[in-house]
């Protein structure tokens, strides 16, 4: 049975940097997302057992799996861990097949089913190829299959998309996303990505110099003005759940949000039914008094203003409640003056741009 959380509470002393952090990583997956430097890594490697804390508990789901209290540690490959790192390291003298199959023989335990995961990960017809012959995202994809065929209690990844271009992440990540989605794994991710973590993450969890600086439920994370420092004031923003309700006679498609519809340009693969993340940037959102008239803008969602708060020295970053969720609207103090906003004030969000994350990317702009 899979693990429902992964709970984390240690501290070590390096020279010259302090590592105390403490979170819970609830089923889903949950990103670790810091800059370089700031102990992404070093709290992975304390999960699999790659580092002993000097201080502290780590536990899944009732297991424990390091305590300095009572000197319980268990070695790694009694944890029931499956690790990604940036690269793939695969066996290069081993076939697809045999990589895969590896992880189940290694760890001595009927893993997942072979062919479930194949199809999982898409690498059915690569199989009978050696390593040498696989581009870089089919590398980490045969990576992950080997990781999750060793029947682990939850999954680590180190980066595992750092050493890639652009057209290869864009080629693994849908497959991350039904990885999340359809494995029952926990997992651990590491990344300094705020795209990469908005698209994927259902849990947040900030490291800054070895703290956590915040950790909840990824919409919240990303749409709270507090957390954009650590983000990035230029990644701030909010990513609503949506659904695909209709495809336009005009190459256009409507979905509904807790706030209401928007529309984009129709994408391949994007029927009826289809369930995705928006990922609506800060800096892409207008605001209104009135609802505005006669504009080339499809996107206009009645929002209410929450809080706000200082970004520099001209800035200002306005939470919104948008239904059920939250919108992030990045303005100027002038435009708070000339609007003259205060919480609990009705508005409306003009939608300059919306980022799409289904099952493939997109990245659309109406207007």
């Amino acid at each position: 049975m899979m693990p429902a959380k992964l709970s984390v509470a240690i501290r070590h002393q390096f020279p010259g940097f302090t590592l105390d952090a403490a979170f819970d990583a609830p089923a889903g997956l949950t990103a670790l997302f810091g800059q370089s430097g700031s102990g992404k890594t070093t709290i992975v490697n304390a999960v699999a057992g790659l580092m002993r804390p000097q201080q502290g508990r780590i536990e899944a789901d009732g297991l424990i799996l390091s305590d300095s209290r009572s000197g319980r540690f268990l070695p790694p490959h009694r944890r029931g861990v499956g690790y990604v790192f940036q690269e793939a390291r695969l066996f290069p003298h081993l076939t697809v097949r045999q990589n895969l199959l590896y992880g189940r023989w290694f760890s001595g335990r009927d893993g997942a089913d072979l062919s479930r995961i194949v199809d999982l990960l898409g690498i059915g017809h690569l199989l009978k190829r050696r390593p040498a012959a696989l581009s870089g995202g089919e590398r980490q994809r045969v990576a992950i299959g080997r990781a999750i065929l060793s029947n682990p209690r939850f999954l680590l990844m180190d980066e595992p998309l750092a050493a890639l271009d652009d057209s290869r992440k864009a080629e693994i990540l849908p497959y991350l996303e039904r990885l999340r989605d359809e494995a029952g794994l926990p997992i651990l991710y590491v990344s300094h990505s705020a795209p990469e973590v908005a698209r994927l993450a259902t849990t947040i969890v900030l490291i800054g110099d070895g703290r956590v600086v915040a950790a909840g439920p990824a919409a919240r994370i990303l749409s709270d003005p507090a957390t954009a420092p650590a983000l990035g004031v230029a990644e701030a923003g909010a990513i609503l759940p949506a659904r695909v309700e209709a495809l336009e006679p005009d190459g256009l498609m409507r979905l509904t949000c807790a706030a209401g519809p928007v529309w984009l340009s129709a994408q391949e693969g994007l029927v009826p039914g289809t369930s995705l993340r928006l990922r609506i940037l800060a800096r892409d959102v207008m605001l209104a008094r009135h609802r505005p008239e006669q504009v080339s803008a499809l996107n206009i969602l009645p929002v209410t203003v929450r809080d706000m708060a200082p970004d520099g020295d001209s800035g200002m970053l306005v939470r919104l409640d948008a239904g059920a969720e939250a919108l992030l609207a990045r303005i100027t103090r002038r435009s708070v003056q000339g609007l003259d906003l205060q919480p609990g004030q009705p508005v409306f969000a003009v939608l300059k741009a919306v980022s799409v994350a289904p099952g493939s990317v997109g990245k659309g702009s109406v207007s």
